[in-house]
């Protein structure tokens, strides 16, 4: 279905996902992904982290919200220390079960799931697992699922 005048200027913006530690996030989702942290807002209880891929433009405050393929990760203050904070629930287990994961397409998968497993990221499923050998599903420390799949990838 086209769209239609009313919906022509709707983009998907970004995705929210809350962190207990924002420094372990961070250091995982900018130095083992790659992103970029966009911006920071902080607020009284709690902070808003804004990551993407900057191919060449760059995303700054100003104008993030006009672009696509934003993670914004939200960090509730104090449950960084808290020893009664259970976590978050990743959507892939009861309860909570619903959301199930983000996906980042890379130019060789095998490649950087090897990377991955230097690095020491845990895998929920290894190229080898299952019958879809051509994807992978990492877990980012909250245990948030990161479906990788190749550029190129057709269903």
């Amino acid at each position: 279905m086209p769209r239609t005048a009313e919906t022509a200027s709707f983009k998907f913006n970004h995705t929210m996902l809350r962190v207990k530690d924002p420094q372990a996030s961070l250091k995982f989702y900018t130095e083992v992904l790659g992103m970029d942290l966009i911006t920071k807002n902080e607020f009284e209880t709690f902070t808003l982290y804004f990551l993407a891929f900057d191919n060449g433009s760059p995303t700054t405050a100003e104008n993030r919200f006009g672009r696509e393929g934003i993670l914004e990760l939200t960090h509730n203050h104090g449950t960084e220390s808290d020893p009664n904070f259970q976590g978050y629930a990743s959507g892939n287990s009861d309860p909570g079960r619903g959301f199930g994961h983000i996906a980042i397409t890379v130019d060789d998968v095998e490649a950087a799931c090897a990377r991955f497993e230097q690095l020491g990221v845990r895998f929920q499923k290894r190229l080898t697992d299952g019958k879809m050998k051509h994807i992978a599903f990492i877990l980012d420390p909250d245990g948030y699922w990161i479906e990788i799949l190749p550029n190129n990838y057709k269903i």
